[in-house]
């Protein structure tokens, strides 16, 4: 079998990234391999780290799933998913076939252990053909109910221990990570039955993402910010993850799931405990992630009372996008016509500490909404004595931009030109596009790069997803308990006019994206 040229970046004509951090050889075995996630954005991922030198010299892809499949039909598939999602390579035929060189394709049910067994076989035969030192990579890409099965297997075929001192085994799981506290935790105990947790990454695209890595340097690598980053200068937080996109084909997943399980437990409480974290005493997965507990940890527990009065759900209806006219959630299909799946969270959120005691933090996400976009806008306190009354004057608000668009934006106010003394808002903007002048590296190549590597600081461990479930299961218990009618919105608007009320009850107001 033929191996991985190593110039292989230079036949795809890309500058040289002098970031780039090659990792180990290894074999990685991607479960569910014929799926969406698998098209969209592993296959990418991993062409984009072959193109830029990211990934060793010598490597395999391995495909394991349920569809009859040959190693050339899989080559295919990997290769129309590179042309059709591939965002931030050139891609090229040449480049393709030498990328595909890598694919080769395993069929077999999850809980059959000769399919397992014909996979190890296929990895000792890779390894030994292509040099890859022992190491492994398995990636979880299938619906989180055959995890236990996929585990169970890898685990009898004798798949989870490292050959030898020199390399390595660990495993991809992707979110959600249970559906409550208990299911969580079930999990959590099936994956350490068989794993350590040293072994075990548990991803989130959205930590991958450049500007969410930013917001670490913005504040322990700049000491103008670190001083004012806390009770006594920020007046409260916003976090926004809206889209502009319905379910989709989704809807099957999504009213078993909705936005407080899809989005909150995981994306918004990640992107809020990496705010509210105490500088970490070294930049290394064990310090940054015990930071991210304790953020956690402090979040001031929901009450049925606190539940009622500061989350807000919301379910789109009918409405316009960009000029055309869209369907409501209930109206989607398989969509139950009387359904009371959210949408749309928003909630206010308190963290009980030193740090941060009496500053609000606001959340939100929703589907159907103006625009897609995810944003932290972090509001400071008003200037002590207003010179410029009734000037309309606002609160300076440093803005990070995760997606479209990354970036950095920082308010404040200045003077018009003329005779009188006319205050207006200005911006000083920092686009990661316009500054490094190329297409930023996508999330999951940056995560998979990592995993390879063995660096775990941007992945969650055990006790940080059960401290996210913690948090958010009194909020389920009171939904379940209490019964609820879920506002509408109408879709291109920004939620239910609750959500406006949650801010505006204290003095405040949204930032519009």
């Amino acid at each position: 079998m033929a191996s991985i040229s190593s110039d292989f970046a230079d036949k795809l004509d890309l500058e040289p990234r002098s970031s780039v951090a090659a990792a180990d050889p290894c074999a990685i075995v991607i479960f569910g391999a014929s799926g969406d996630l698998t098209r969209r954005k592993l296959i990418p991922a991993l062409f984009e780290l072959a193109a830029c030198g990211s990934l060793a010299r010598r490597f395999a892809i391995i495909g394991f799933a349920r569809s009859e499949m040959s190693d050339a039909a899989f080559r295919d598939s990997a290769a129309e998913a590179v042309r059709r999602n591939a965002e931030s390579c050139q891609v090229s035929n040449e480049s393709l076939r030498t990328f595909a060189q890598s694919f080769v394709y395993v069929a077999g049910d999850y809980d059959q252990p000769d399919a397992f067994e014909k996979l190890s076989r296929r990895l000792e035969e890779l390894d030994q053909e292509r040099h890859l030192e022992g190491n492994r990579l398995y990636y979880l890409a299938t619906p989180p109910a055959v995890y236990p099965k996929v585990i169970a297997q890898i685990q009898r075929a004798g798949l989870v221990r490292p050959a030898n001192g020199n390399s390595w085994v660990r495993i991809v799981v992707e979110k959600p990570f249970g559906r409550d506290l208990a299911s969580a935790r079930k999990l959590n105990a099936t994956i350490l039955k068989a794993f350590d947790e040293t072994q075990v990454y548990r991803i989130d695209h959205f930590l991958g993402k450049d500007t969410v890595q930013n917001l670490l340097a913005l504040r322990f690598g700049n000491g103008i910010f670190e001083p004012l980053w806390n009770r006594n200068y920020v007046d409260h937080v916003q976090i926004t993850t809206a889209e502009s996109l319905g379910v989709e084909q989704r809807a099957a997943f999504y009213e078993t799931t909705g936005a407080l399980r899809d989005m909150v437990q995981s994306h918004l409480l990640q992107l809020t405990s990496l705010v509210a974290i105490e500088p970490p005493s070294n930049f290394d997965a064990t310090a940054v992630r015990n930071e991210k507990l304790k953020v956690l940890q402090a979040l001031r527990p929901y009450t049925p009372d606190s539940v009622a009065a500061d989350v807000v759900p919301g379910q789109y209806a009918p409405g316009q996008i960009d000029g055309e006219e869209v369907a409501g959630y209930r109206q989607e299909p398989g969509v139950r016509a009387d359904s009371q799946t959210e949408t749309f969270v928003a909630a206010k959120l308190l963290i009980d500490n030193w740090r941060w005691a009496d500053v609000p933090f606001y959340i939100r996400t929703g589907k159907r909404m103006p625009r897609r976009v995810t944003e932290i806008v972090i509001n400071f306190r008003r200037a002590p004595h207003l010179l410029f009354r009734g000037q309309g004057i606002d609160t300076n608000t440093l803005v990070l931009n995760i997606q479209p668009e990354e970036g950095i934006s920082i308010s404040f106010h200045a003077k018009l030109p003329g005779q009188f003394m006319r205050l207006t808002r200005v911006a000083m903007d920092f686009s990661y596009r316009a500054a490094f002048g190329a297409s930023e590296r996508s999330a999951y190549a940056t995560l998979l790069n990592d995993c390879m590597r063995g660096d775990a600081t941007l992945f969650d461990r055990a006790d940080g997803v059960e401290a996210a479930w913690a948090f958010v299961q009194p909020i389920l218990t009171a939904w379940e308990q209490q019964g609820r009618s879920v506002p509408t919105y109408p879709a291109g608007s920004w939620g239910p006019h609750e959500a406006d009320e949650l801010l505006s009850g204290d003095g405040r107001h949204w930032r519009r994206p």
